[in-house]
């Protein structure tokens, strides 16, 4: 959850519509610090 506080605690966005797009944006972000932390294994032999 530090990535959460890194990207700042409030919506910017007054408009119901555009404070759902910050948050997409602010999950697929956070999506992207995940997928860069998983391991990726491949079958040897």
């Amino acid at each position: 959850m530090q990535c959460v506080k890194l990207l700042g605690q409030r919506l910017m966005a007054r408009d119901f519509d555009r404070q759902v797009a910050e948050l997409q944006v602010r999950i697929a972000v956070l999506n992207g610090y995940t997928a860069l932390g998983i391991p990726v294994t491949e079958a040897v032999g």
